[in-house]
């Protein structure tokens, strides 16, 4: 981390916070541009490890630390921020990933660094059925992957 890091989380009073701000920037090489658009983001607030109590999120931060071992607490969020696709308060499915295939770079950056575009339409088989995977995300961290919807 530079300097300019550092300054931007000098001022963040909780240790878990700090800390997960500090193994998110290492692992997923985050410029200070984007630390700061994290940290003002609130990224650690959205996702599930700050829900969890203080002693097990310094556990999952710790095995993240020292073994780069990523929990799905440290990778989901709610609620994603999709503010820059420029939808309207009710939208469709289809307005959705029209509007992520459109700005796609922003979407991957706020899923985070372990996601990656695969398909826009992925047919796959599932129970011996012809089954479709729609806008369809993979996560790199074998614990983790998702999916958008699957529809038959």
């Amino acid at each position: 981390m530079s300097w300019t890091h550092f300054r931007q989380i000098i001022y963040l009073a909780d240790p878990v916070q700090r800390e997960f701000y500090t193994q998110m920037c290492r692992v997923e090489r985050w410029s200070a541009r984007t630390f700061q658009d994290k940290i003002q983001g609130m990224l650690y607030e959205r996702t599930a490890i700050s829900r969890r109590p203080a002693q097990l999120a310094r556990k999952e931060l710790a095995a993240l630390r020292d073994e780069d071992r990523v929990s799905p607490d440290l990778v989901f969020r709610d609620p994603y921020l999709l503010d820059f696709l420029g939808l309207k308060n009710a939208y469709s499915e289809k307005d959705l990933e029209s509007a992520t295939l459109r700005d796609l770079e922003q979407f991957r950056l706020e899923l985070g660094s372990d996601f990656s575009f695969l398909a826009r339409q992925k047919r796959i088989t599932v129970d011996n059925e012809p089954a479709s995977l729609t806008s369809t995300s993979n996560c790199c961290n074998s614990s983790v992957a998702a999916f958008e919807s699957l529809s038959t």
